[in-house]
Order: structure tokens, then C-alpha cells, then sequence
């Protein structure tokens, strides 16, 4: 039997129109899925450098303006990977005219773009039109593993959440990119990092953040260099400085850390650290929880482990100990390779255009895909714990609508 076809739009080429293409290539080829996937038409700022793009990463066609993708009757989904300030706009449209949509994270730069994309999704799934947030990590093997676990009690009841993503990249040399340009990107290492951290809390625990208690907001390099371009890595490395007449420095309207404590529904107590400026942590994005029967920890530069800590063993028979989320018994590591050919990165993308599409062909992923509603619920924690910093009160989640 002939399988449906799932045309796929993807708007936006750089960082994460890469890995997100790599993900749709990938996709049909690790996971036996119910609908063939086809990679319709990608979209981009300019022509040329969008046509060169399409032929590399196996799109089969190309075009400057992203609505040629909401009208083209061959698209079913549209993946939007543009900047923060864009997700608005390209996600409504699409969803009035019926197109699934598929959107990186965070949700929307601000809490009203992201209110409004909730509610054009509410109004769109009355029409069986679906929405997904690429909150990636979830499909780590080990997040997964750790989120099952814990939802078969093995770690009793929780006490604490300890979260952080660290990154250094983001020092005195890194030029003012979008995302140091607050009406571009909303916020800085808050939306981009705090919101991996919140969700994967969230989705973990299976609770929900309901105060932030305290919080600290602070932006360390307030000007940074113009550029022409943004390079071709996340850090800007080899972008061209703007010419020297005239200013050649642009002041940083984002934060570089912010910190923040909280408060869990079921009882925890919680700390998240998001920073661009952590010295030697390249890409640490960390959780530790621990329970009345157990603990675990995960650190995404070791993304295939899972620490462990069982608190029912005799005291003579406790200690940290290693799982290695590879083996076939663990959530997706049994559609890559034998126990211990570790996972990358990419893997994780590859894992959600697998579930995205199990998602629309009716059948259940392997772990819940945040859709608008629920990315919204990460994006009102971003917003309670900025107003705790710049307030200097405690924000209560049930202020946030």
C-alpha cells in the first residue's frame, strides 16, 4: 500500500535549518514511520544563498519568501527555525491556512507573541490542525529514560530540582548578533537556555513551576561589535566587522545570565542558572533531581549517561552509578546503533521529526512533544522569573496569564 506523503516547509536556513534538515533527511531512515516524508521547499532571506542551501541538504525546491510555503498545496507542515521575533507571525499564518506547524523554542520572544500563537493554535486544532515545539532534549535517550523513570516512581517523592545550561561563548569578542538584540531575539541566555532547562524540569517531574521565589537579571558586556552578517556559527565566528567609519559598536539590549529559584506543584524546591559567560562549560546543559528513594543527574556534555543514585539499597551498597542510555531497552536508542556507539546532537532532532510524524499519522511518540499549549507554560515561567529580577518580589505563576 501506497503511503501518504507529509510535505515538509522549512523557513530558515542557518544553525538550526541545518539541523533541522538533516533531521527530515534522517528521520525515514532510522525510524520506520507511517507517512513518507518529503522535503517540499525551503525557505530563506536570499535567493542565492537559499538555492545553494536547498541542493545541499536535499530540498527540492526553493524561495525567498516564506509564504510561498503557507500557499503551496504540496506542504502539510511548516518547521519554523526563524529568529525569536518572527515565530509570531510565520506560525499564525500558517495555521490559518491550515498548515501543521512545527516551531523551535522558545515559544516567542515575548510573552504576547507567544499568548497569540497559543491562541491560533487552540482555534486551529478544532480544525485537526496540530502544533509542536522542538524542545529537543526531551529526545535525549537519557531525559527520556529519567522521565519514565521517575514517572514509575522510582524516585518517590521529589524534593529538589537543580537546573543550569551553562555556555561560554557568548564573551567580550562575540559581536552584536540578533540574539544580543532584545526586539530580535526577547530575551538572551534566559530564552535561549532557561527555556531548555524549565521544560525539561517540567517534563521530567510532570510538575509545574507555580512561584518564582527570587531571581537575578545581569547583562556583563553592554556593547559589542557591529557586523556585516552573522557568520557561519552560533557565536558569530567569521562574521565581517562593519566597516570602520562611522560606530562600529552596538549596545546589548539582552541579558548574559540570569538566575532564578521556584517553586514546584508537588512540593519541590527549585533553581535554574542560564549563561552565555561560563567559562569552560561549552554546551552543559544540566539536571539533577533528587527524591525520598532515589536521585538522578544528567549532563548533556556526557548526553548518554544517566547518573544514578538508588536511596532503597543498604547504606553499605549506595553510590552514584553510571547508566548508559544505549541500549535498545532505552527510549530511540534502539533505532541508531549497538550499546555504547554513542549519540550525538543532531540525534535528538532526528528523534522529534520521527515523533512529529507518528504524532500526525495518529499513532503515540515515544515521549509527549510539547505542543503551543504547553511551550506556553514554559514561556510564562521566562516571564515570572524577569519580573521577580527587575521587581525584586516573589512572582506567583498565577499572575502570568
Amino acid at each position: 500500500m501506497k503511503q501518504k506523503t507529509l510535505g515538509i516547509g522549512l523557513v530558515g536556513t542557518s544553525f538550526m535549518g541545518r539541523a533541522h534538515s538533516n533531521a527530515w533527511m534522517s528521520a525515514p531512515r532510522f525510524f520506520d514511520l507511517p507517512l513518507h516524508v518529503a522535503m517540499r521547499a525551503v525557505a530563506g532571506t536570499n535567493a542565492g544563498d537559499v538555492a545553494g542551501f536547498a541542493q545541499r541538504w536535499g530540498w527540492q525546491c526553493c524561495t525567498d519568501d516564506w509564504r510561498d510555503l503557507v500557499t503551496d498545496p504540496q506542504v502539510g507542515l511548516i518547521d519554523n527555525c526563524t529568529p525569536n521575533h518572527v515565530h509570531a507571525e510565520v506560525s499564525i499564518e500558517a495555521l490559518e491556512a491550515g498548515k501543521n506547524v512545527a516551531c523551535e523554542k522558545p515559544l516567542a520572544g515575548t510573552l504576547e507573541d507567544a499568548r497569540s500563537m497559543r491562541d491560533a493554535a487552540r482555534k486551529a486544532a478544532r480544525r485537526g490542525v496540530r502544533t509542536f515545539v522542538w524542545f529537543n532534549y526531551r529526545r535525549c535517550p537519557a531525559v527520556a529514560f529519567a522521565h519514565q523513570l521517575v514517572k514509575e516512581g522510582k524516585l518517590g517523592r521529589i524534593f529538589h530540582v537543580r537546573a543550569s545550561y551553562l555556555q561560554d561563548w557568548g564573551g567580550p569578542s562575540t559581536p552584536l548578533l540578533w540574539r544580543f538584540q532584545s526586539k530580535l531575539a526577547g530575551s538572551g541566555a534566559h530564552g535561549d537556555l532557561n527555556a531548555h532547562v524549565i521544560d525539561m524540569a517540567r517534563f521530567i517531574t510532570g510538575e509545574e513551576v507555580t512561584e518564582v521565589v527570587g531571581a537575578v537579571e545581569e547583562t556583563f558586556v553592554k556593547e559589542r561589535d557591529l557586523v556585516e552578517g552573522s557568520g557561519g556559527a552560533i557565536s558569530g565566528k567569521g562574521a565581517k566587522r562593519a566597516a570602520s567609519r562611522g560606530r562600529r559598536k552596538g549596545r546589548s539590549t539582552v541579558d548574559d545570565a540570569v538566575l532564578f529559584l521556584a517553586r514546584m506543584s508537588g512540593g519541590a524546591v527549585a533553581s535554574f542558572e542560564a549563561t552565555r559567560l561560563a567559562t569552560g562549560n561549552q554546551n552543559r546543559n544540566q539536571i539533577e533531581l533528587n527524591g525520598e528513594l532515589g536521585s538522578v543527574r544528567f549532563d548533556f556534555e556526557r548526553m548518554n549517561e544517566l547518573q544514578w543514585w538508588d536511596h532503597t539499597l543498604p547504606a553499605r551498597m549506595r553510590g552514584w552509578s553510571r547508566i548508559m542510555c544505549t541500549d535498545p531497552g532505552h527510549p530511540y536508542a534502539g533505532s541508531y546503533w549497538p550499546a555504547a556507539h554513542v549519540l550525538g546532537y543532531e540525534h535528538g532532532f532526528v528523534s522529534q521529526a520521527a515523533d512529529t510524524v507518528l504524532a500526525l499519522a495518529g499513532r503515540k511518540p515515544v515521549v509527549a512533544i510539547p505542543d503551543f499549549a504547553d511551550a506556553y507554560e514554559t514561556q510564562r515561567v521566562l516571564e515570572a522569573a524577569v519580573r521577580c529580577a527587575r521587581t525584586r518580589r516573589p512572582v506567583a505563576l498565577s499572575e502570568i496569564r
